[in-house]
C-alpha cells in the first residue's frame, strides 16, 4: 500500500521533468549524428555511404525494440524498463564514442537503439500516474520533446562538428541518459498496473526480422535503387515475415502485440495518420539543413555550415514546446481528432509555403516554424488517441507500436526525399536542382494532408467516466484482491441507488488475456 500512496502523491512537475529528460536523450540522438557523418567517415577511414549505416543501425534497432520494451514494461514495470532502456542507450553511446572503427560505431548505435522504448514507457507512466485531467497535457509535452530534441540535435551536432569532435555527440547523449536513468530509479514511483504473462520470444524474433528487412531496404534504396533486386527482395521478404508474424500472434495466448487491439478502428486510423505525419516530418529534417548548406553558387542555396543549419531549424523545433501542450488542451476539450487533423493541415500548409518560397533564410525559418507547429500538434495527439483507445494494461504495447510506425514513416520520408534529390543530379551538375526541392516539399505536404483526411475516419470515443488509479491497480491485482475490490464497489453502489453512475460492469477482452477491470458506466 505504501507504493500506492507514492504513486498518487509523486510531484507532477518532478515526474514530467524526468520523463522529458529521458525523451530528450533519445530524440537528440536521432538527428545529432547527421551533420557529423562526413567528419566521421574521414576519421574512421571509410566512405560516407558506409557511414550511413550508423543512422540505419540506430533506426532499425529502435524500430524493433520499441514495441518490445513497451510490452515488457506492461509486464514487469514501466519504471524498471525505462531505467534499463536508458542504461543500454548510455552504454551504446559510450561504445560509439570510444570506437575507432566503423564496426564499433555502428555496434554502439545499434545498442543505443534500445532507447526507442523510452517513449512508450514514458506514455505508460503518464497513463498510470497522472489524473485524467493532466494526462493529455503531459503526453503532449513528452511528445513535443521528440521534435524539440530532433531540432536541437541538428544544432548540437553542427556545433560539435564545427568546433570540437563528433565523439562529443555520443558522450553528450550518454551523460543525459545516465542522469535520466538515475533520476527515474530514485525519484519516479513504480507503476502497480501490470499485465502478467510470458515473454513472446517467437513473436519478438518474427517482428524483428519482418521490420529489419524492409527498413534496411528503404534506408539503402538511394544507393541500391528502388527497383534493384536487393531492395525489392528485402521488402518482399519483410512483408512475408510480417504476415507470418500476424498469423502467429493471433494464435498465441500471450502475444507480444495483441492484434485485436491494433485492428480497432481508432488505433488503426491513428497509426495510419502517424505513418504519414512521420513521412513529412523527417523530410523537413533532411531538406532544410541540406538547402541551407548548399553553396550559394547553385542559385538557391545559402552556403551555410552545419551550425547555421541547426540555428535555422531551432525556432521551429522550439515551437513544438508550445504546440505539444496546446494539443493536450485541445485533446482534453474536444478529443484527440481535432489537434491531429489540425496538425496535419498546418503541417501541409507549411510545406506548401516552403515549396512556393524558399529563396531567403527568413522565409525558410518562418515556414519551418509553421511546419513544426503542425507536427507538434499532431505528434502530441497521436499517443493521446492511442492511450484513450486501449486499456491501461495495453498502454505500453500499443504506444510502442505507434512509435514504431512513426519510425517507419520517418525512414520512408527521408529516403523518398533523398531519391527525389538524387534523381535530379546529372553528370554536369552534381547538386540537386531547385525543382527537386520544390517537389520534395510538396510530396511531404501531400502526406500530411492525407493524414488529416485519414483522421476524419477515427470514430468518436464513447464517453466514459475516469477510472481512478486505485481502480487501475485493482485491475492488475491478483484475482482474490480484484474480487474483493469489486465486492466493495458493489456494496458502495447499493448505498446510493439513486445515482446512475454507481452501476458497475466488469469487462475483459475476447481472449480472456486482459486482467479483469472494473469500470464505471
Amino acid at each position: 500500500m505504501a507504493d500506492t500512496t507514492e504513486a498518487r502523491t509523486a510531484p507532477i512537475g518532478r515526474s514530467l521533468a524526468i520523463l522529458g529528460l529521458a525523451a530528450l536523450a533519445f530524440s537528440l540522438a536521432q538527428t545529432s549524428v547527421a551533420p557529423a557523418l562526413g567528419d566521421m567517415a574521414t576519421s574512421l577511414h571509410t566512405s560516407a555511404q558506409n557511414m550511413a549505416w550508423a543512422l540505419t543501425g540506430y533506426l532499425v534497432a529502435a524500430a524493433v525494440l520499441t514495441p518490445v520494451f513497451g510490452r515488457l514494461g506492461d509486464m514487469f514495470g514501466k519504471r524498471r524498463l525505462l531505467v534499463v532502456s536508458l542504461m543500454l542507450f548510455a552504454l551504446g553511446g559510450a561504445v560509439a564514442a570510444l570506437g575507432d572503427s566503423l564496426a564499433m560505431v555502428v555496434t554502439g548505435r545499434v545498442v543505443m537503439g534500445a532507447g526507442g522504448g523510452i517513449f512508450p514507457l514514458c506514455f505508460g507512466i503518464v497513463r498510470d500516474e497522472f489524473s485524467q485531467e493532466r494526462r493529455a497535457g503531459a503526453v503532449g509535452l513528452v511528445s513535443a520533446t521528440a521534435g524539440v530534441g530532433g531540432g536541437l540535435g541538428l544544432l548540437l551536432g553542427g556545433l560539435l562538428v564545427d568546433h570540437a569532435s563528433y565523439r562529443w555527440i555520443f558522450w553528450t547523449g550518454t551523460v543525459i541518459a545516465v542522469a535520466a536513468a538515475l533520476a527515474a530509479r530514485f525519484l519516479l514511483p513504480e507503476s502497480l498496473v501490470r499485465t502478467p504473462g510470458k515473454v513472446d520470444y517467437a513473436g519478438t524474433v518474427l517482428l524483428g526480422a519482418g521490420i529489419t528487412a524492409p527498413l534496411i531496404a528503404i534506408s539503402q534504396a538511394s544507393s541500391w535503387g528502388w527497383t534493384g533486386g536487393r531492395t525489392l527482395g528485402l521488402i518482399a521478404a519483410g512483408v512475408v515475415v510480417l504476415a507470418v508474424f500476424v498469423l502467429v500472434e493471433r494464435r498465441t495466448a500471450e502475444p507480444l502485440v495483441d492484434m485485436t487491439v491494433l485492428t480497432r478502428r481508432p488505433v488503426l486510423m491513428t497509426n495510419v495518420a502517424t505513418l504519414l505525419i512521420g513521412f513529412g516530418m523527417f523530410g523537413v529534417f533532411l531538406l532544410v539543413p541540406q538547402l541551407v548548406q548548399t553553396p550559394a553558387a547553385s542559385g538557391y542555396g545559402f552556403g551555410g555550415d552545419a551550425t547555421r543549419a541547426g540555428l535555422i531549424m531551432l525556432p521551429g523545433s522550439l515551437m513544438m514546446l508550445v504546440a505539444g501542450p496546446l494539443s493536450g488542451v485541445l485533446t482534453a476539450r474536444f478529443g484527440g481528432k481535432v489537434p491531429l487533423a489540425l496538425g496535419g493541415v498546418v503541417t501541409a500548409s507549411g510545406l506548401a509555403l516552403l515549396a512556393a518560397e524558399h529563396g531567403s533564410q527568413g522565409a525558410v525559418l518562418g515556414f519551418t516554424m509553421v511546419v513544426f507547429t503542425g507536427i507538434g500538434l499532431a505528434f502530441a495527439a497521436m499517443p493521446n488517441l492511442i492511450v484513450d483507445a486501449v486499456d491501461a494494461a495495453k498502454t505500453g504495447e500499443a504506444t510502442g507500436v505507434n512509435a514504431l510506425i512513426r519510425s517507419v514513416g520517418a525512414s520512408l520520408g527521408s529516403q523518398v526525399v533523398a531519391g527525389i534529390l538524387a534523381g535530379s543530379v546529372t553528370a554536369s551538375n552534381l547538386l540537386p536542382t531547385e525543382h527537386a526541392y520544390t517537389m520534395s516539399f510538396l510530396v511531404g505536404g501531400a502526406g500530411a494532408l492525407i493524414a488529416a483526411i485519414v483522421t476524419l475516419l477515427i470514430p468518436r470515443p464513447h464517453s466514459h467516466a475516469h477510472v481512478s488509479a486505485l481502480d487501475e491497480i485493482g485491475a492488475a491485482a491478483p484475482p482474490a484482491r480484484a474480487g474483493l475490490r469489486r465486492r466493495r464497489q458493489r456494496q458502495t453502489a447499493h448505498v446510493s441507488p439513486r445515482t446512475p453512475r454507481a452501476a458497475l460492469s466488469v469487462t475483459g477482452n475476447a481472449h480472456g488475456t486482459d486482467p479483469v477491470r472494473p469500470r464505471i458506466i
